[in-house]
């Protein structure tokens, strides 16, 4: 006769086996197979660990997010950057009938990925060293076909293998949006994109043209210490960057418009430096510009105390520093801005005065960019008569009077 002692060590191990066999949160793989779920305390990494995908809170708020492991942690992908979700509840799942989403208890409806009117049996998600996640389709005779794969869907960083352009034949287009600031990933104000007819790279600020590299003539050279190759047929027209090596070649599209190579050397692009008025470096002229704005004008970092009653507020979290920068350069009392929210940068403060003659900055204080302008203006533009966007009183000092010059 069999003690209880021993069927209860039996029932132990049945259920052990059973769970290890079974269950349905993984941690150590680098696929998601149907049935498994990825929650906010696993992860899945590529066979050799270079990238993992997880779950990742950003100032309070939860994204699915891919990241380089080695070297230096940095994200790359993100598959949800204009809707969070709760970091205490979220999955992402990938089911029998092969739809790859995300669901949260907070969300009435999932975050689909993937999605195909006819179901995919025998799918598998799949992190690969190149930091791309592919959904595939395995078939019977061993083939495997392509169903969806974060690299079709980029957001400000472009690794080797992505793509920046248009496929003809699903009328898709790769492209890059900035982060809303420097701590919200949400979409922001600059996109770089491809453009097929003139062969080059372009960059927009809310769909206004701030710069361009020129056109790219040969199919493949070198750009910025970056090897890039260009393909065009009757399928699609787009734009990559490659490595040779195992040292990363990394494009990020900064909130500020700033192109970098995180791989070192100069900027790729500097469309924070256009003003409208200039075109060096790729910089591209405005039809439009404020009649009190000149050539030569420009932002500047700044430290200091500004009055609080020289102060008006836009506390919009929609908007990012460029927003407010556009803000206060079409609008001719406006002489400094800073954010809104101090702890994601999101909203605007403005400062007015009807001259910065005389102005007092601290060697301490707030960060704030001060327009600093030129009193020597040469050329012909175009401008135009802005009227002011808000209704500003005109101050005589715009710092305390008590702060240290520098």
């Amino acid at each position: 006769m069999v003690s209880c002692k021993t069927q209860f060590l039996l029932v132990f191990v049945y259920l052990w086996l059973w769970w290890t066999t079974c269950s349905h949160v993984i941690s150590a793989k680098h696929s998601l197979k149907p049935g498994e779920k990825l929650n906010s305390k696993t992860n899945i990494c590529s066979e050799n660990g270079i990238y993992c995908i997880s779950f990742s809170s950003s100032t309070g708020d939860c994204y699915l997010q891919i990241v380089r492991k080695r070297g230096d942690s940095w994200s790359v992908w993100f598959a949800n950057r204009n809707e969070p979700v709760d970091a205490e509840s979220a999955v992402l799942l990938l089911d029998h009938s092969g739809v790859l989403k995300i669901e949260s208890k907070h969300r009435e409806l999932p975050i689909i990925l993937y999605f195909s009117p006819q179901p995919a049996n025998n799918t598998m998600a799949t992190l690969l060293d190149t930091g791309n996640f592919v959904l595939q389709q395995l078939h019977p005779n061993g083939t495997k076909s392509v169903l969806w794969q974060s690299f079709d869907y980029p957001t400000d960083n472009l690794l080797p293998g992505m793509k920046l352009g248009v496929s003809y034949k699903t009328s898709h287009n790769w492209s890059l949006v900035s982060w809303l600031t420097s701590e919200i990933p949400n979409l922001g104000a600059f996109s770089l994109e491809w453009q097929p007819r003139t062969r080059e790279l372009i960059i927009k600020r809310r769909e206004q043209l701030c710069w361009t590299s020129g056109e790219l003539r040969n199919k493949e050279g070198f750009m910025h210490n970056t090897h890039y190759r260009i393909v065009s047929n009757e399928n699609e027209s787009y734009f990559t960057i490659t490595t040779s090596n195992e040292e990363l070649t990394r494009w990020v599209l900064l909130e500020t418009g700033q192109l970098i190579n995180r791989n070192g050397g100069d900027d790729v692009a500097r469309a924070d430096m256009c003003y409208g008025y200039n075109t060096d470096g790729g910089c591209q002229k405005w039809d439009e510009i404020p009649i009190c704005r000149h050539r030569g004008d420009a932002f500047e970092d700044r430290l200091g105390y500004p009055s609080t009653n020289m102060e008006s507020y836009l506390a919009n979290s929609s908007y990012g520093p460029s927003d407010c920068q556009d803000i206060c350069w079409k609008n001719c009392s406006c002489i400094a801005y800073s954010d809104y929210d101090g702890n994601n940068g999101t909203g605007c403060t403005f400062y007015h005065w009807n001259s910065t003659k005389g102005t007092n900055l601290a060697s301490g204080g707030m960060k704030f960019r001060l327009l600093v302008k030129n009193t020597d203006h040469k050329g012909k533009s175009t401008i135009i008569s802005q009227l002011p966007i808000y209704h500003f009183n005109m101050f005589h000092n715009f710092f305390n009077s008590n702060t240290k010059s520098c």
